[in-house]
């Protein structure tokens, strides 16, 4: 089934149709780096790392960029704060630090890594040289020693966000020291100050604009047109509203085909954010529970949707988290039921039907996941996975070998299934499957020393339809895998 994807350009779902074949290139706004993350920016990352691990699983291959500002009136100020001395090396020192920071936490949640992450000072010319094309084509102007994009030159401004022009200027003002013609102008290129970094333009020193690094460093790695544009729901307007202005402004071409935005994390219904002082950093939560709690309470909403945060709604994940652990423990620790060697006719009936269930619950999972990234009901059809595989350990129908197999692909299920969310990343299967095993052989030479060859030659059967490899001696057994 093809993926269907709320495209915040159009306002419907959509379904996802690449340029290229089996191919998705992704550009998702990254971070400025003046402080700690807090969990808004964490939820953000792991929504869209959700969705791209979503089109790896669907065999798509996934060009995922995330940028990094590391120059802006934040870093800087932070910086003169900071007390370093030289303003400018103490502004990389900052960024450096932070992003040193931003990463450690990213990397310890299991966000994978971009496979390309560029850096706004380390595409200067190349910004220069894209506000020069909007010069010359009419949509940008200098004014002294500042550029502004003509908004009003750009005809489709709005289209994004569904504002029109009259809203955008009732709540538009002119900061003291801007030179702009009309107050929804935005800066491109701005003026040096004292001692601040800055690089050469044919404008004077300066530094960029924050919107026009998104535009420039994303049609430079993607191409001037690309599939997916990403970034929270906060982004919508001005900035991403600008990137396309200016983007389609130069190229002619539509800059991204779909435009996909998270909801925002609140406390008590507000904003979670730096400037509302109402933020907790993911340093703090991840000393607390472990990230596999954190990941379930974001899944538990769909990405495009608001999430509350609380302490209580995070021991609720913590507890659900809790109980695949306890499952994937009692999976690898398997004991040999009273009544397991007792020969049951309804063994085959009663695995079928388990295994028909099984195949359902991932067509389900893979249906809402195809639907927009519905993580929430997604979550839920990992519930009743576990749930089937808890019954299947008690289920008294089955016998040692019908249980066995089924509890191994309910777990390889879950981790196959999981990984899309990277859940379960503690739990490394092949730990878990080599210390099943073990468990395994030992019960069947307790099978074998009670003359019950006929169960042990099925175990034997099973696992070597299971790629291992068992080697009786007379007391024991060892095992091995299947090469290839």
């Amino acid at each position: 089934m093809a993926i269907k994807v709320l495209n915040t350009l159009s306002g419907k779902k959509e379904f996802f149709k690449p340029q290229k074949e089996r191919e998705v290139k992704i550009y998702l706004c990254g971070p400025t780096v003046y402080d700690e993350p807090h969990l808004g920016h964490l939820r953000s990352a792991y929504d869209f790392d959700v969705i791209r691990r979503y089109f790896l699983f669907k065999g798509y291959q996934v060009y995922f960029l995330r940028n990094v500002t590391d120059v802006d009136d934040k870093i800087i100020q932070k910086a003169k704060d900071s007390g370093f001395g030289d303003l400018i090396e103490s502004t990389r020192k900052i960024a450096e630090k932070y992003y040193r920071v931003y990463k450690l936490w990213m990397d310890r949640f299991g966000i994978m890594p971009p496979d390309i992450e560029p850096w706004a000072t380390e595409h200067i010319n190349e910004m220069v040289s894209f506000i020069q094309r909007l010069i010359e084509k009419g949509f940008a102007y200098e004014s002294g020693s500042d550029v502004y994009f003509s908004v009003r030159s750009f005809k489709k401004y709005g289209r994004l966000s569904g504002r029109s022009l009259d809203d955008m200027i009732a709540g538009a003002r002119v900061v003291p020291g801007e030179t702009k013609r009309d107050p929804l102008d935005f800066a491109l290129w701005k003026k040096s100050k004292d001692n601040e970094p800055s690089w050469e333009s044919p404008w004077g020193r300066g530094r960029p604009g924050w919107h026009i690094e998104c535009s420039v460093m994303s049609t430079c790695y993607l191409g001037e047109t690309f599939d997916i544009h990403a970034g929270g729901r906060d982004l919508i307007f001005p900035h991403h509203e600008n990137e396309i202005a200016q983007a389609e402004a130069a190229t002619g071409k539509q800059f991204a085909n779909y435009w996909l935005h998270n909801g925002m994390l609140t406390i008590n219904g507000e904003k979670m954010a730096k400037s509302l002082n109402n933020f907790v950093t993911v340093e703090e939560v991840l000393k607390k529970i472990h990230p596999d709690a954190l990941k379930i309470f974001f899944l538990s909403a769909k990405y495009n949707t608001p999430i509350d945060f609380s302490w209580a709604r995070l021991n609720e994940a913590k507890a659900s988290s809790e109980r695949f652990d306890s499952f994937f423990a009692r999976v690898a620790s398997i004991k040999l039921h009273k009544n397991d060697l007792r020969p049951n006719k309804n063994t085959g009936k009663i695995f079928n039907q388990y295994e028909v269930k099984l195949a359902d619950s991932e067509s389900k999972f893979r249906q809402a996941m195809d639907d927009d990234f519905n993580t929430a009901l997604a979550l839920s059809i990992l519930y009743e996975i576990l749930s089937e595989g808890n019954r299947a350990y008690e289920d008294p129908g089955l016998d040692f070998a019908g249980r066995i197999f089924l509890l191994v692909k309910i777990n390889k299920v879950l981790h196959k299934l999981g990984s899309v969310f990277s859940l379960f990343s503690s739990q490394n299967i092949d730990t878990q499957n080599n210390d099943l095993i073990n468990s395994i052989i030992k019960i069947r030479d307790q099978i074998r020393a009670s003359k019950n060859f006929e169960l042990a030659d099925k175990i034997r059967s099973i696992l070597q339809d299971a790629g291992i490899i068992i080697e009786d001696s007379k007391s024991s057994s060892s095992w091995r895998k299947l090469e290839g």
